[in-house]
């Protein structure tokens, strides 16, 4: 099924999502037409977001599932110029930080139960181990990806950072989190500049992540070269290079490609998160 723009244009954005303009969703919405929109933004206009869609995102975003209700996620939202720029030169010096009016940093937080369990005198000796650890990832995580679905539904656009992670203490130093905590991802949130060279990329193809009952490895690789090309054909359109399987593995061909992340599990104890 497709859906009609407000220019009265039959649009197939499923098949622009995989770049398969023979695939063809049979059920659809307008919020899964949202959701097939989605794109990295990383130009932005110099337009503030505004006090008003900064709680709506949060509201979307404590929206989100969590785990046993815990909501062991915090988000710090950063505007100061200065500090953007500081966090920048944290964070693998991308621009896009500083010229992005707003920067949220999720943060998997623990310590929130850490100060519940100091105020009632109670023991709290779950949070060492990982799986308290990945609760605060997971539920981060989600309330971040909620946030996403809202802004862009307000008009705003927004890029993922991972590289918060090439320098965990640093960030937590400058933004003043308490320990049980770390900041997990940022992300840049604007108003999107429309001369930016990008659109929607191109996804792995439903075979390579759609499993029925059990995992089939051979099936789900089936079609990689076919995706490659395409994803190939993108970047070439918006002058990039290489192939999705040339990116998988030179990002996780060792140590030297994470950027100093492989050290996370000893950061993670420092800041009282051992992951035992």
């Amino acid at each position: 099924m497709t859906l009609t723009d407000s220019t009265s244009t039959t649009i197939n954005r499923a098949g622009i999502r995989y770049g398969d303009p023979d695939f063809v969703l049979g059920a659809t919405s307008p919020v899964i037409e949202h959701q097939l929109r989605h794109r990295s933004v990383r130009a932005f206009l110099p337009t503030p977001v505004t006090e008003e869609e900064l709680r709506a995102i949060v509201a979307a975003a404590s929206s989100a599932s969590t785990s046993s209700n815990l909501q062991a996620w915090s988000v710090i939202a950063v505007t100061d110029p200065e500090r953007k720029r500081r966090l920048s030169d944290l964070a693998a010096r991308q621009k896009f930080i500083i010229e992005a009016p707003l920067f949220l940093v999720w943060v998997a937080d623990l310590d929130r139960g850490h100060r519940l369990a100091e105020r009632d005198s109670k023991p709290l000796g779950a949070t060492v181990y990982l799986e308290s650890t990945l609760l605060g990832v997971i539920d981060a995580a989600l309330a971040a990806q909620n946030a996403v679905v809202a802004l862009e539904s307000l008009g705003l656009g927004s890029v993922f950072v991972g590289a918060v992670r090439d320098h965990p203490e640093e960030f937590a130093e400058e933004l003043g989190l308490p320990p049980h905590s770390v900041a997990v991802f940022g992300l840049a949130v604007g108003h999107p500049d429309p001369t930016e060279d990008a659109d929607v990329k191109p996804r792995l193809p439903q075979t390579a992540v759609l499993h029925r009952e059990t995992y089939d490895a051979g099936r789900a690789d089936a079609d990689l070269p076919e995706y490659d090309e395409r994803l190939a054909a993108y970047n070439r359109a918006h002058g990039l290079t290489g192939a999705w399987t040339e990116r998988v593995l030179a990002r996780l061909a060792g140590a030297a490609s994470l950027a100093g992340r492989d050290r996370l599990r000893d950061i993670l104890e420092r800041r009282d998160l051992p992951s035992r």
